[in-house]
């Protein structure tokens, strides 16, 4: 008998954003809208809407999220396998510039610009984010 696949497929887009400054924007999950969160510093993005590009829905999740609008074209550094019981994430990651300070929506409480080092080092990282930034 044939085992059948009942996950769902997704596909997420984050950003590890660059201010002039040569920092990278870090955003705090907000535990009130996510309980569940164990690591609550992440990069800024999420799933995409099928039928609008990778691209164009990394920029509304920048915007959604930040208010922030990019100043070049994002360039893809990584991508993960996200597998969880009932569904794999295919997540892809870009480094883009922007200028400006965030506005936060809801789904964050606060923010941090940090160095690649110190974003290593930071208490309570999301670990996709660390994997892709020890590959970085």
């Amino acid at each position: 008998m044939e085992e059948t696949n009942t996950k769902t497929l997704q596909v997420g887009v984050k950003a590890l954003l660059q201010n002039k400054e040569g920092k990278y924007l870090m955003l705090h999950r907000n535990l009130e809208v996510y309980p569940e969160v164990n690591n609550p510093w992440d990069i800024v993005g999420g799933r995409i809407d099928p039928g609008t590009s990778l691209l164009d829905n990394l920029k509304r999740e920048i915007l959604e999220e930040t208010k922030l609008v990019l100043t070049d074209t994002p360039k893809l550094i990584a991508a993960q396998d996200i597998l969880k019981n009932d569904k794999h994430v295919v997540r892809l990651t870009y480094t883009a510039s922007i200028e400006g300070e965030p506005v936060l929506d809801t789904e964050h409480d606060s923010f941090k610009w940090l160095s690649l080092g110190e974003i290593k080092e930071l208490d309570g990282l999301d670990h996709y984010v660390k994997e892709v930034l020890n590959n970085f």
